[in-house]
């Protein structure tokens, strides 16, 4: 599929979210803006608006995607783990809860949604996934953090990488769609890469494909929007 991106927009685009997110200046709509640097690490979010799409009559769409370069690498993963992964997962400085652990919680609502409030995505050893509903009944569910399943053969460190790089799009009731893909630690390439490659793969979701696409902007959490396709 043709990327319809102006290369030229994109690149002064996250050029100037980079300038701000270190405290330089940028012009936009003939006015200057002084950026400044702030004592975290901003992540660089996609809004997408759609056009000539009916989520109310049109089907659903959902989709992931792997991005190259892991777009938030501060997420937190908690391991769901047997004996083995739990302590993989100490080796490699990962939280992880056993059988026993989640035994503890005694299916109690409050600490179950504490839990799913605590991390952002969970893995699960192959023998656990299945009991987790059990164990925890249906609020990982709820929170949209069912684990990931982790089989024995696989690389932890690398299934973690993966679950981080991964975006997903889902379509619900609402026309616009935000998606992270960067963080104003990368390079500007790296950046630029990952927004194509999201926005590509967002088309090749919709009936029309780009013709779907109204609007996109670019943003860090606490530069101004920039939009990249009109």
């Amino acid at each position: 599929m043709s990327n319809k991106l102006n290369t030229a927009l994109l690149d002064k685009s996250v050029t100037d979210i980079l300038t701000f997110s270190t405290g330089g200046t940028i012009t936009k709509a003939g006015e200057e803006l002084k950026g400044k640097k702030r004592n975290f690490v901003e992540t660089v979010e996609c809004q997408i608006t759609l056009k000539n799409y009916d989520p109310t009559r049109e089907k659903r769409f959902s989709g992931t995607f792997k991005l190259p370069t892991v777009p938030r690498p501060n997420l937190k993963c908690c391991v769901l783990g047997n004996a083995i992964h739990c302590e993989q997962a100490d080796r490699i400085g990962v939280d992880h809860m056993s059988v026993e652990d989640l035994k503890k919680l005694n299916k109690n609502k409050k600490l179950v949604k504490k839990l799913a409030k605590r991390y952002d995505f969970f893995l699960a050893s192959d023998n656990m996934i299945k009991q987790i509903p059990r164990l925890l009944g249906p609020g990982l569910t709820k929170a949209g953090k069912f684990p990931t399943l982790l089989s024995s053969k696989e690389d932890m460190q690398e299934k973690i990488d993966e679950v981080k790089s991964t975006i997903k799009f889902q379509m619900k009731k609402v026309m616009c769609l935000n998606v992270s893909v960067g963080n104003t630690d990368m390079d500007k390439q790296q950046i630029i890469v990952n927004t194509q490659l999201a926005i590509n793969f967002l088309a090749s979701l919709l009936k029309k494909q780009w013709q779907n696409i109204g609007q996109v902007y670019l943003k860090s959490t606490m530069g101004p929007s920039q939009q990249i396709f009109f």
